[in-house]
């Protein structure tokens, strides 16, 4: 299933579901049919997603070595992609969204 948030100040963003239910989650909201980001709550939840994906990226670094040419399952260009590329989009809508005190929505 696709969830698209809504917001005046971006594009709309559109994800699978089980990205929108783990970014939620990330930022202290549960994925509902319907759902709202107040302009009240941006602030916090750019902070936390910010702080989740400098503590992915770190995990990343520390295991950087895992993917060799070697293993079976993975070519040595065939690392997985990371928390920020991943949540790209949706940060960069709370980012809009904060700018112009705008609120997300879902389930519309």
């Amino acid at each position: 299933m696709l969830v698209t948030f809504k917001c005046h100040a971006a594009p709309d963003v559109t994800m699978l579901e089980n990205l929108a239910h783990y970014l939620l989650g990330i930022i202290g909201k549960r994925l509902e049919p319907r759902g709202v980001i107040t302009h009240d709550e941006l602030d916090a939840a750019i902070t936390k997603l910010e702080e989740a994906i400098v503590s992915d990226k770190k995990e990343r670094a520390e295991h950087e070595g895992h993917f060799h040419e070697t293993e079976d399952d993975h070519a040595h260009h065939e690392v997985p992609v990371g928390l920020a590329q991943r949540a790209f989009p949706f940060l960069d809508m709370l980012r809009a969204a904060r700018t112009e005190q705008n609120d997300i929505v879902w389930g519309i």
